[in-house]
């Protein structure tokens, strides 16, 4: 048996970008920041920022679309995949996502910069990955 499960609750560092495969299939694609504060040794605290990529799909990718923005905070439930690629100089390359199941508001609406209308709670189940031919995926 094996889980694979992250679970995140952070700021969107930059407008969602959505786009659509050949398909049809939404496919949204943001970072998230989660932060931690740790006491140096002297005592004084110390903020730690961590940039999440995240990726959805299907209807979940349409909702990303709509309501989140940059800044907005947001709970992420996923799993965590690894892909690689070859750079244009021939090193081997490694990105890692998470790829959104459920996407919920947390907090307030923040004041201005946010792209998208809406508020309150919302998300929804992404489909299972990978999609059926992941060539569709526009980016």
């Amino acid at each position: 048996m094996s889980v694979n499960k992250a679970i995140l609750i952070g700021n969107i560092g930059r407008d969602i970008e959505l786009r659509h495969s050949p398909s049809g299939m939404a496919v949204a694609k943001f970072a998230l920041a989660t932060n931690e504060r740790r006491k140096d040794k002297e005592g004084k605290w110390q903020d730690q920022t961590e940039w999440h990529n995240i990726v959805a799909f299907g209807k979940l990718a349409e909702f990303c679309g709509q309501y989140l923005g940059k800044g907005r905070s947001i709970y992420v439930e996923g799993s965590i995949r690894t892909r690689t690629y070859d750079d244009d100089k021939g090193n081997r390359r490694y990105f890692t996502e998470i790829i959104a199941q459920t996407i919920r508001f947390v907090g307030p609406k923040p004041q201005g910069g946010e792209s998208g209308g809406g508020s309150g709670s919302g998300g929804g189940e992404a489909p299972e990955f990978p999609p059926e031919n992941e060539d569709d995926i526009p980016f």
